[in-house]
């Protein structure tokens, strides 16, 4: 069935409910380049300002996941379940998840990608390892998951092409923030990959996506719907952004600092996060009842990390590349540090080379920010708070300029409002 582009545009700009033939046909037409670009732009404006339903984002998903392949992992061994996090400041939270989830037999096959802007990826941390290859195909995805148990890796071309398109005019068009289309982004790529349990973490706070708690929800609540009404077994957390995750951002001082949560050491909000979404990805997958935070202290993560790590050509006892400048930001008077603000670490962190403005640019495996207190922390004046990490020392002031009140030291006692790490659970 063919439509009017403008019909569509139409019907949902004067807040009418989208048909799912309607819906089918303009991601289709879309994807094969029949709707032209300044068409899907006005569209995605209407459904920004007028919103969708539960059953109109559910065939649009279906209907972005129908433009691509979709994976099958029926023929594993073992369940499968996969997380995605809605993208943090330090979250290096994938690489030691995914081993851990693996001990316990069941398979985590982890489609991740690259950073842009403050946020890094999972992708550009892990090739900061030596020898490391992101780009696997089905085949090689399918035995890595069968012998090993987990895989991080670039998702194919084939997965949702028609989400790609969309997210790309999205970005220049001031509509990436409708939930909708945020969830469907999401979801399709997810569903499409065939995971049999989804545990979403979806970040808020300054450092996040999303700033606001309530949108937050109503975007978790939106893709727990998604993933249950496509058969898959979904939980959300709702988890704190405000202040970066663990002591690190940047490429390889996260895998470092990944490495120490796997060694059975590492920040406590690192190991925090990382036991809680194994035991959602376990018990999704039908594993309730098992210790997962022993799997850290004696050694079986650290296992499956290096088979992993070594199957995608990694060496995993290699050194980790290191900046070849650093410099230090100092206390500038005694008190408590009460704000570290996880969007200003991202910011200073991108500005010395660890994240990128274009999906085109390189990024710095040694750059980035390391941190030596945190909120509540008392501190010396002169005392080092941070350490800026770079090959390329010209980039210091602005990222010494991204830092500018996004770090507070008050007098001593201040109270200091920390929020929970993981703040609410949604399931379907």
């Amino acid at each position: 069935m063919s439509f009017d582009a403008v019909d569509v545009i139409v019907a949902k700009r004067d807040g009418h409910q989208l048909t799912d033939a309607q819906i089918d046909w303009v991601v289709d037409a879309y994807t094969r380049g029949v709707v032209a670009d300044e068409q899907m732009s006005a569209l995605t404006m209407a459904i920004l300002l007028n919103g969708m339903n539960r059953a109109e984002i559910a065939r649009w998903t279906a209907a972005m996941i129908a433009s691509g392949e979709r994976m099958d992992f029926s023929g594993l061994s073992r369940p499968t379940a996969d997380k995605h996090s809605t993208g943090g400041v330090g979250d290096k939270i994938t690489l030691p998840l995914a081993p851990l989830v693996a001990v316990f037999g069941v398979a985590v096959p982890q489609l991740s990608g690259r950073g842009l802007g403050h946020t890094g990826g999972t992708l550009d941390k892990l090739e900061s390892i030596p020898g490391w290859r992101a780009e696997l195909s089905n085949a090689e995805m399918m035995a890595q998951l069968d012998e090993v148990g987990a895989v991080i890796c670039q998702a194919g071309a084939g997965l949702a092409p028609a989400d790609r398109k969309l997210y790309s005019l999205r970005d220049v068009t001031g509509t990436v923030e409708s939930i909708p289309m945020i969830a469907a982004s999401i979801m399709s790529k997810k569903i499409a990959e065939g995971t049999g349990a989804l545990v979403l973490d979806v970040k808020v706070g300054s450092g996040a996506f999303m700033k606001d708690l309530d949108r937050a929800r109503e975007l978790a609540r939106t893709m727990v719907e998604l993933g249950t009404d496509a058969g898959v077994k979904t939980v959300a957390l709702l988890t704190d952004m405000s202040t970066p995750l663990g002591l690190t951002a940047g490429n390889a001082l996260e895998v470092r600092e990944s490495v120490e949560v796997l060694a059975g050491g590492g920040p406590a909000d690192v190991v925090e996060l990382t036991v809680a979404l194994a035991r959602e990805m376990l018990a999704a997958a039908g594993r309730p009842d098992v210790d997962v935070a022993a799997a850290l202290a004696d050694g079986r993560a650290m296992d499956a990390w290096k088979r992993m790590i070594e199957a995608q050509g990694g060496d995993a006892g290699a050194t980790l590349p290191v900046a070849r400048e650093t410099e230090q930001v100092l206390a500038e008077a005694d008190g408590t540090v009460t704000v570290l603000d996880a969007y200003a670490i991202g910011i200073a962190a991108w500005r010395l080379g660890a994240g990128r403005a274009r999906k085109e640019d390189p990024v710095q495996a040694g750059a980035g920010v390391e941190l030596h207190a945190r909120p509540g922390d008392i501190v010396r004046a002169g005392q080092p708070l941070l350490t800026l990490h770079t090959d390329t020392p010209e980039r210091f002031e602005r990222a010494r300029e991204a830092l500018v009140g996004g770090v507070v030291i008050a007098p001593t006692g201040t109270p200091v409002g920390v929020r929970p790490l993981v703040i609410d659970r949604i399931e379907g």
